[in-house]
């Protein structure tokens, strides 16, 4: 078999790995694979930087040989014996990071200028698990949000690869709130309303029926506008979760909550803290997986929006004219005060995470994206996550480490979150290194699911109506 030329996989034999295949097989007098067979040829890839996402150095340069959708050997080039028939892509030059991970999203709500669970259909949510397959993502769990039985179909579907170029997605079903929680045009609309502990327990067995791994709940006053669960309702909720093996993650902004929900056993955080002491981090260090998903999309982009001023390409290639401009002119609007209490509220959270981050809390990437909350860009924010994570004081390693191994481990996703022999071949192509610019995690050359190439010129196009060569 000979060698793929790196200027091949440049111009765009790359649209799945099977049409690169076919491309190799034929230059070299191979028989072609079938275009529609199952992608088992082995596969080398070859001379690029690699950072396997364990928080390890990166091997540079590296060898990844897949077989079947998985990494079957991972390490430094000069030692990796590569199979006489595999077929080789040269990537030198380029660095390979495990495919992104966002653990708290409420997908299939926004669409375009419209929000709501009007919206919420099999179309809308395929497409945003295509946008997230686009961006680099491999899985995204949907927190509390879903309803009916689509999101388990969906869930099964695209587990077992059998939605093209998407993303897998997870779901915790419908979540548990107090009444005032649940309006008819919220995200929160069909969650299960709770007023006794009997509630809450029969709520996370029926839960449980359907084979979902986290149970989501909400204790927050809204600005005094909400009655919020007691201690004695989520507690039921939680001791019932964990009676069956789910963890309870938890929409709260108080730092009493926190304190009082850490006691209780809860087992993670939807968001960041506006204020964090010694007593919040004692309880962490206590609880060592305790998980946080940061969610700070909204307080960074208050104060900092770099990539929409000029917009970004990834951005005008997956959102439209309309939406961008309304997000523009939404910041603009912000008066001088308006910005000055943003900018205290993002230096007091990001002080918060880097003390939680010291503390040894596990950290992942979660958006709270593709709901209701004013034009979150489906996808996208993966990366205006990871950027934000590194303004607020964590380095590019240690954020790299929370969008991928943390958010596997957080999911309970075994084949996820690093590049290493067994795991499934999920990774992204860069054109830089994102260790020195966590940015660089935009420039993406191409990605891989399961092995085999996305079709991120297709999903472009049928986006914004053109073709592009991405």
């Amino acid at each position: 078999m000979c060698r793929l030329a790196r200027g091949a996989y440049r111009d765009g034999v790359r649209t799945v790995l099977v049409v690169a295949l076919v491309a190799a097989a034929s230059a070299c007098g191979d028989p072609p694979v079938p275009a529609t067979a199952p992608d088992s040829r082995v596969v080398a890839f070859e001379g690029a930087r690699v950072i396997t996402g364990d928080g390890s150095p990166a091997i540079q340069p590296a060898t990844l040989v897949v077989e079947g959708g998985r990494f079957t050997t991972v390490g430094p080039s000069g030692q990796v014996a590569v199979p006489p028939a595999a077929a080789r892509v040269d990537v030198g030059g380029k660095t390979i990071v495990p495919a992104l991970i966002d653990a708290h999203a409420h997908i299939g709500y926004m669409r375009d200028l419209t929000s709501g669970p009007q919206n919420y259909t099999r179309e809308n949510i395929v497409d945003h698990l295509q946008r997230y397959a686009y961006f680099g993502a491999a899985a995204v769990q949907a927190m509390g949000s879903d309803f009916t039985d689509l999101p388990y179909q969906l869930r099964d579907e695209s587990g077992a690869g059998r939605i093209p170029d998407a993303a897998r997605f997870l779901t915790a079903g419908r979540g548990l709130a107090p009444p005032d929680e649940v309006r008819p045009d919220n995200m929160r609309h069909a969650a299960y309303t709770i007023t006794t502990e009997q509630e809450a327990r029969a709520a996370v067995a029926e839960l449980a029926g359907h084979g979902v791994k986290i149970v989501k709940t909400w204790v927050d006053d809204r600005g005094g506008a909400v009655r919020k669960l007691t201690p004695a309702l989520y507690g039921a909720m939680i001791d019932e979760a964990h009676r069956r093996g789910l963890r309870v993650m938890v929409h709260a902004t108080s730092l009493d909550d926190a304190k009082a929900l850490l006691r209780a056993g809860v087992d993670g955080f939807g968001h960041a803290f506006q204020e964090v002491d010694d007593e919040l981090l004692g309880l962490i260090k206590d609880r060592p997986k305790v998980f946080f998903l940061l969610a700070l999309g909204g307080p960074r982009r208050n104060v900092s929006a770099p990539w929409l001023n000029p917009v970004h390409p990834l951005v005008l290639e997956t959102v439209s004219p309309a939406q961008i401009a309304r997000l523009q002119q939404r910041l603009a609007r912000q008066s001088p005060d308006e910005a000055a209490r943003a900018r205290a509220a993002w230096e007091r959270m990001a002080a918060g995470i880097a003390r939680i981050a010291a503390a040894g809390a596990l950290i992942g990437v979660g958006t709270d994206g593709g709901g209701q909350t004013g034009d979150q860009f489906v996808g996208w924010t993966v990366h205006t996550e990871v950027e934000n994570m590194v303004a607020a004081g964590m380095s590019p390693a240690q954020v790299l480490t929370a969008a991928t191994r943390n958010g596997a481990a957080i999911l309970g996703l075994d084949d996820l979150g690093t590049i290493a022999a067994g795991k499934s071949a999920d990774f992204i192509v860069l054109d830089a290194n994102p260790l020195d610019d966590i940015t660089n995690t935009r420039r993406i050359a191409q990605v891989y699911l399961r092995g085999t190439a996305v079709d991120r010129a297709r999903l472009a196009s049928q986006w914004t109506g053109t073709t592009t060569t991405r």
